[in-house]
């Protein structure tokens, strides 16, 4: 069973490329969604206006081409395969096996679906599987959790929003897929919920966090460039014990406090995100 290629069967049963022109619309549908949610949100307007400012300020500092491409490099190799924006290990440990579990789902489908069933036998079936698998343990921790912290927010665990919208139809998706597959493939209800929450994760990429995926490396991209010119996105640099840094605070108690002032929240983990 974890060998054996579940849509190759499955296509015999459809109309000839039904599965082929799916997925084709399902590629097609989050190259348009992306682009609604960047136009719509300002998203790329503001990464534009942004650098804007930052060559015209005076005091930037011009980057090389080497300096440009070691800050692409460590945000490649940190923010994007390490998600080192995650200061909470647990959800960075959820977020990486959902996101290469997807990654590993995705790929090994489009095979599956794309070419000669005997060509495809064996290992890649497998790979699917493990996929799979890790976008439940991933995602199912999250969910039940990290995100659903009733303790620390007060919140119901039955409270769904739009954010939510992108990890539960992917749950949902993937978990159908795997019944489907589990229970012998073909063409029954299961095949049909499992098409049906699929359409709805691939679909709802303009109300969803699905986008963020793909401009989320430009943003961790240029918050490094901006860092390395100088400009920090008109934020300070200095640290709290920086002479000029303390006469920004309007308060007379703030201008002398010692550095660990306020840590005591450290004293206990966190236990939200």
């Amino acid at each position: 069973m974890l060998t054996n290629n579940v849509f190759a069967g499955a296509a015999q049963l459809l109309p000839g490329g039904f599965l082929k022109i799916f997925l084709l619309v399902m590629v097609l549908a989050v190259i348009v969604g992306t682009l609604f949610d960047i136009v719509h949100k300002g998203s790329a307007r503001y990464f534009f206006e942004n650098m804007r400012r930052a060559k015209a300020r005076r005091d930037a500092r011009q980057l090389d081409s080497g300096e440009v491409a070691s800050i692409a490099m460590k945000t490649a190799m940190v923010d994007v395969l390490a998600s080192g924006e995650f200061c909470n290990p647990r959800r960075r440990l959820a977020h990486l096996l959902t996101m290469y579990g997807f990654i590993l789902y995705l790929v090994t489908t489009v095979i599956m679906v794309f070419c000669e069933p005997r060509t495809v036998a064996g290992q890649v079936p497998a790979l699917w599987w493990l996929g799979g698998a890790m976008v439940l343990l991933g995602g199912y921790w999250f969910w039940f959790f990290i995100r659903v912290d009733v303790a620390a927010e007060g919140n119901s665990a039955l409270r769904i929003v739009y954010a939510d919208l992108f990890v539960l139809s992917l749950l949902a998706s993937v978990t159908l897929g795997l019944l489907w597959a589990w229970t012998g493939g073909g063409i029954g209800w299961l095949f049909w919920l499992y098409l049906i929450a699929t359409a709805v994760l691939f679909l709802g990429v303009p109300w969803s966090k699905f986008a963020h995926m793909f401009f989320k490396p430009a943003a961790a991209f240029d918050k490094r460039i901006s860092r390395a010119n100088g400009t920090a996105e008109n934020l300070p640099l200095q640290s709290r014990d920086d002479p000029e840094q303390q006469k920004r605070h309007s308060m007379e108690l703030l201008q002398n406090a010692p550095m660990d002032m306020g840590l005591g929240i450290k004293r206990e983990a966190p236990r939200h995100y």
